[in-house]
């Protein structure tokens, strides 16, 4: 249904309908003007393409057959998020209730007072939670890397700023001096890791001791029933928004999946801590479907 109801000729895209929605409803104090232009253009973009090819997605991978080397992921990440990078913002807004802003605000507090920290942000995205570092640390020299050269085209319009940077690297190989970091950050950032133990060895390379990471990204419960109940309330309610911004259900079903192959927080906490580092804090949300997870190098 919602396929049909899309394709019809009459009334606005529905991203652009849900956009106005957000505006209506005074929920959009958090989103970036930049998301209007962002997804008309993107609208625009999918009804041309679907136009050469009606009733095929532009994104065509099979998470089955991309998430279980850590090659495979990389390659998969890098078409995901090149695929969705236009409607990004949009869809972390809309999948946490418009929360999401609020979350990376308090990942932002729980970071400690510094003068001229360096500060790298991992799998940077569009640059929300690079932006707020800058803000917090106008001293400082604020890195956001990602994979993904269309995240960071969008990124380099919201964070210019002197003191900030865009990379195009990825979080499994740091390119940056042992023990050069004060801060790491990350937001939906460890769950995409094409290889997590050796991204949180790069991360303890490049921090200097008694240096902080935060990390907010979906959370594994411990326990097969609420694993299971977590796995199909994500699988569903982003397979909508798969449906509703792409015609693929599979573009955000990976959430899922990639959760389904994820440690839960009991063997995070002990990864972390095999590998050097002291849990300061953590923090959950949506009933402990999002967590922020805070930990020192110690």
């Amino acid at each position: 249904m919602v396929q049909e109801e899309s394709r019809g000729s009459a009334g606005p895209d529905p991203i652009e309908r849900l956009y106005n929605f957000a505006i209506l409803h005074k929920v959009g104090s958090h989103i970036p003007m930049t998301i209007k232009s962002a997804t008309a253009r993107a609208s625009r973009e999918r009804q041309d393409d679907e136009a050469t090819r009606p009733g095929t997605s532009r994104f065509t991978l099979k998470l089955g057959d991309h998430l279980d080397s850590p090659d495979q992921k990389r390659v998969y990440n890098t078409q995901l998020f090149t695929e969705i990078a236009p409607r990004y913002d949009l869809i972390t807004r809309a999948l946490s209730f418009w929360r999401d802003a609020l979350w990376k605000k308090d990942l932002i507090a729980a970071l400690p007072s510094l003068e001229e920290p360096f500060c790298l942000d991992l799998a940077c995205g569009t640059g929300d939670i690079t932006v707020l570092l800058a803000h917090k640390y106008p001293k400082g020299h604020i890195v956001g890397l990602d994979i993904t050269e269309p995240m960071l085209v969008l990124a380099r319009v919201r964070g210019i700023s002197p003191n900030v940077q865009f990379v195009n690297q990825d979080m499994g190989y740091l390119q940056f001096a042992p023990e050069s970091a004060d801060i790491v950050s990350g937001g939906y950032a460890l769950r995409n890791a094409p290889d997590l133990g050796t991204t949180v060895d790069e991360i303890r390379k490049v921090l200097k001791p008694g240096g902080v990471a935060a990390f907010l990204d979906f959370s594994k419960p411990s326990g097969q029933f609420p694993q299971y109940l977590e796995y199909w309330l994500l699988k569903v309610w982003a397979g909508f928004w798969g449906i509703l911004l792409h015609r693929n259900h599979e573009v955000y079903g990976y959430i899922a999946e990639s959760l389904r192959r994820f440690p839960d927080r009991r063997v995070l906490r002990r990864m972390f801590r095999e590998k050097g580092f002291k849990v300061i804090s953590s923090k959950l949300y949506l009933f402990g479907i999002t967590e922020l997870l805070v930990v020192r190098k110690t």
